[in-house]
């Protein structure tokens, strides 16, 4: 499995893009998001990042693994550029890591799932990548600095988890929609 793959055919024009940006405002958002806490459980980050799940899943959903990888590596790209500018460079750094890892973990978890019942593939994908994407973020991003960051690593996998199910309508819809 290549990272950037050759795009597939009968992708339309400007879904990559438009995926790309999407991704890349997300995760932007995420890491300065996350530096804003709530409480000492919470940041404003835990809310923002499962929509990078959403993407991915709708990308792989409509046009398959490759065109979500191309969505992955372009808002990979992107969105370590963005946040170096938003955030710290260890939570860039760290979030680029997670991210990559975590998005790819997607797309292979949806792809062996595809066939089955429509829920199953972005849920079962979502729980798996949102589990390693979690570990690896807090871990990088905050560990040995003296913030409340295995707990905030807890609320946000909780988080993360809850949401899966509202995300599903959506994912739904989109993908009925944009299907059409």
């Amino acid at each position: 499995m290549t990272l950037i793959p050759s795009l597939p055919p009968g992708v339309p024009r400007g879904a990559i893009p438009t995926g790309i940006a999407a991704m890349a405002i997300v995760v932007a958002l995420a890491n300065y998001a996350v530096l804003r806490p709530i409480n000492e459980w919470l940041t404003w980050g835990h809310f923002v990042f499962p929509m990078a799940f959403l993407i991915t899943d709708l990308m792989n959903r409509l046009f398959g693994p490759r065109a979500a990888r191309w969505v992955v590596a372009g808002g990979f790209a992107v969105a370590v550029a963005i946040s170096v500018a938003v955030a710290t460079p260890r939570i860039a750094l760290a979030s680029g890591a997670a991210f990559l890892i975590g998005q790819l973990v997607d797309i292979a978890v949806f792809d062996r799932l595809r066939g089955g019942a429509w829920w199953r593939a972005p849920a079962a994908s979502s729980v798996v990548a949102s589990t390693v994407d979690t570990a690896l973020f807090y871990s990088l991003a905050f560990a040995a600095t003296g913030t409340p960051w295995i707990q905030w690593g807890v609320t946000d996998l909780a988080v993360k988890l809850a949401m899966i199910l509202p995300l599903l309508a959506p994912f739904r819809m989109l993908s009925n929609r944009l299907r059409q």
